[in-house]
């Protein structure tokens, strides 16, 4: 279990979309917009994780054009949430700066962010402890997962919340939130070049 709970803080807490999105969201809309949001990840997270464990992630992405069709709609929608933090605070009309990504976006991320797939089959495929009762060893493996996941995410919240209440100038903030989005999108490049 340890083993587990080691590979579950190291690959949590580098950056992905999750991470980078949470922070960019404390950092552009606040702390009760970033809780909403959280909760979404969380939810998604839960529910990626759910696909994993029962196989249907697996039979989803064997079927070739159902995988080319996850991958480009990931790919439009994390653009789009990069977009959004990035420009926060500007006057672009197709982003609406005004309304801060909430719960539904949250949830709406996880199952499209390909680094929560290949967290979650890791970390479910590997690590056995129980052989012999894996349905405890997989209940188990989520409380320590989410015991692990949640703190993680408050703080990478908190990060950003902080970035806020500095009182930054708007260019420092901008630049900031840029980078979050940009960051975001180099993580999921890599993971879109590891699938392709």
């Amino acid at each position: 279990m340890l083993e587990f709970a080691i590979a579950v803080l190291l690959l949590i807490v580098t950056p992905g979309p999750g991470v980078l999105s949470t922070a960019g969201v404390g950092s552009a809309f606040g702390s009760r917009a970033g809780l909403a949001y959280v909760g979404g990840l969380w939810a998604g997270n839960n529910l990626v994780a759910g696909l994993v464990v029962s196989g249907l992630a697996a039979a989803a992405f064997s079927v070739p054009w159902l995988r080319v069709i996850l991958l480009w709609g990931s790919v439009l929608y994390l653009v789009y949430l990069a977009a959004k933090i990035a420009f926060a605070g500007s006057r672009l009309a197709f982003i609406h700066p005004e309304r801060a990504p909430g719960f539904w976006n949250g949830l709406a991320l996880q199952p499209i962010n390909p680094k929560a797939y290949a967290v979650n089959t890791a970390l479910f495929s590997g690590f056995a402890f129980l052989s012999t009762a894996p349905v405890a060893e997989i209940a188990i493996k989520f409380l320590i997962m989410n015991a692990i996941w949640i703190p993680i995410h408050i703080g990478w919240l908190w990060a950003g919340v902080t970035l806020r209440r500095m009182d930054l100038p708007k260019r420092t903030t901008r630049i900031i939130n840029i980078a979050m989005a940009l960051a975001m999108l180099g993580v999921v490049g890599l993971a879109i070049f590891t699938q392709v």
